[in-house]
């Protein structure tokens, strides 16, 4: 797993805690972004909508690292009826063992639109924080006229370079939102992750059966679903049905734990 973008402290990391906890992230090394492949309809908007399947909500949860507890981890959705938007947001605070030392904060965004189960990225933010260590924030915008992704502020200067994108690309947090959505037992899923300058393949296989996951009081028989494409470095869901976002999230690397998350609670929102 890389460090988020340029922030490269050594181990046990802030940087890798939140690139794990987060999964915005690529997780291999650094690589130039990929040119478009395939053409494709440049506006969610001009297609005839059927009904959302997507709901808001707020979801929180447990963050452990190599086994411990390291902190607490909000996500929710929040929809904008006025602008015809939504938003997911995800805010990280570390309060145990050296996240908590250290101060540790993190808070990302992003602005999407949604036609036909089709989530548009529109914009995407990334704070990050740790008392007087490091203090830095990047954001970038996807402009859907000229089809391409471009990010600003603390990011090396060769993610700041126009990203060609594509009808179907998502951020890292709406890859979150569509592996909630798309999982069925032994189904592959397919995404492409264009985030903090990067372009990614992203893949995903669904278990074939269920199994039983209990997080905090809570238990649920979830689907499991792991990126395949990550190499030493392994992403596990485990996705219940009716609930909105992933019961649990397992980043590992070279075959151990690192970041644990573990739902405590959720509720739908209005």
């Amino acid at each position: 797993m890389t460090p988020l973008h340029d922030v490269r402290p050594m181990r046990p990391t802030p940087s890798l805690l939140f690139a794990a906890v987060a999964l915005t992230l690529a997780l291999a090394a650094d690589a130039p972004a990929r040119a478009q492949d395939a053409a494709a309809p440049a506006d969610a908007a001009t297609l005839p909508a059927r009904a959302s399947s997507l709901q808001p909500f707020v979801a929180s949860y447990e963050a452990w690292y190599g086994g411990k507890p390291a902190g607490t981890a909000t996500m929710q959705v929040v929809r904008d009826d006025a602008a015809a938007r939504w938003h997911i947001d995800l805010g990280i605070r570390g309060n145990r063992g050296f996240a908590g030392i250290v101060g540790l904060n993190l808070e990302q965004s992003t602005v999407f639109d949604e036609a036909n189960d089709i989530y548009r990225p529109l914009s995407q933010s990334t704070v990050r924080k740790a008392a007087v260590v490091f203090n830095r924030k990047t954001t970038g915008t996807y402009d859907w006229h000229s089809n391409t992704a471009q990010w600003s502020g603390d990011i090396s200067k060769q993610r700041r370079a126009p990203v060609p994108i594509r009808y179907g690309d998502m951020s890292g947090l709406l890859i979150n939102l569509a592996v909630i959505r798309d999982a069925e037992p032994g189904k592959a899923l397919h995404y492409r992750f264009v985030d903090g300058g990067r372009v990614r393949d992203y893949d995903y296989q669904v278990a074939a059966q269920t199994e039983p996951v209990t997080v905090a009081e809570l238990s649920f028989e979830a689907m499991r679903v792991e990126r395949t494409n990550g190499g030493n470095d392994e992403t596990i869901f485990w996705i219940a049905d009716g609930v909105p976002t992933p019961v649990r999230i397992l980043q590992r690397e070279d075959g151990e734990d690192a970041v644990d998350l573990r739902l405590v609670e959720y509720q739908a929102m209005q």
